[in-house]
């Protein structure tokens, strides 16, 4: 029999020590040599009285499973004739020990896992809840029909979509008069004399499709709404932009 020397360890419980002894012997765990792990258990057991160490009365248990299933093992077998139909497989002693080592080294993978991952999440630094009120801004709410930056770009890619696709192109260049302040206020006066319920469509403000007026006309409308001094509104998505005169002065 190969002989073991044992380091005391601190095992957790009698089937990690068995764990332990199978993994040192190098044998197998679904056919365990039950004479040797059961010898090498019980030398354990023995260095642990002469320590004076208390032995849990777990180790002990599992010191009598383990007697038992060697006195089972030795036994002799009774020869069982059956016929072809009832042939039935012997049961083996060792079976229950089998089961519960394989039970108990899946939970002890799954502990070691979870003790890397602690360590390894140890190694950043969490910083407690803060109150951050003082940074939050009041952003007022949206009426259902009002649209957003978003939309008024998507409308302005449209605008110059459709601009690729005019057929009356410009044969000189002309150097632009108009100013985004002079836009805005040709806007503001296009706006007033529409209709006040149906607003003024968002289309109607280009007029050549050159891109110096596309450019300008859209930067003048954006500081408007900046200004609070028009509104765009939209019935639904993809429906035509319509801007109305705001008659909400800002308060400073």
């Amino acid at each position: 029999m190969v002989e073991l020397n044992l380091k005391l360890e601190v095992f957790e419980g009698p089937l990690d020590l068995l764990l332990h002894l199978i993994k040192t012997l190098e044998v197998d765990i679904y056919d365990i040599p039950i004479a040797q792990i059961t010898s090498q258990y019980m030398k354990f057991i023995h260095s642990m009285k002469e320590l004076q160490l208390e032995v849990a009365g777990e180790y002990m248990v599992m010191a009598a499973t383990l007697m038992s299933i060697k006195s089972k093992m030795l036994l002799p077998k009774q020869e069982l004739i059956f016929n072809d139909d009832d042939l039935m497989a012997e049961e083996d002693p060792r079976d229950a020990l089998v089961a519960q080592l394989l039970e108990y080294r899946k939970f002890k993978y799954a502990a070691g896992v979870l003790k890397e991952k602690e360590q390894q999440r140890g190694d950043y630094y969490s910083k407690g809840p803060m109150d951050l009120d003082h940074y939050q801004e009041e952003i007022p709410e949206l009426e259902p029909d009002q649209v957003t930056t978003i939309d008024l770009f998507f409308a302005f890619h449209d605008v110059l979509e459709r601009r690729k696709h005019k057929i009356k192109q410009e044969t000189t260049i002309k150097p632009d008069k108009n100013s985004i302040e002079a836009q805005m206020n040709w806007i503001e006066n296009q706006i007033k004399s529409a209709d006040k319920t149906r607003g003024l469509s968002f289309d109607s403000l280009f007029q050549t499709y050159t891109r110096s007026e596309i450019v300008t006309t859209f930067m003048a409308m954006l500081e408007l709404i900046k200004k609070k001094s028009i509104i765009a509104r939209q019935a639904e998505p993809y429906a035509p932009i319509l801007l109305f005169e705001n008659s909400i002065e800002e308060v400073e």
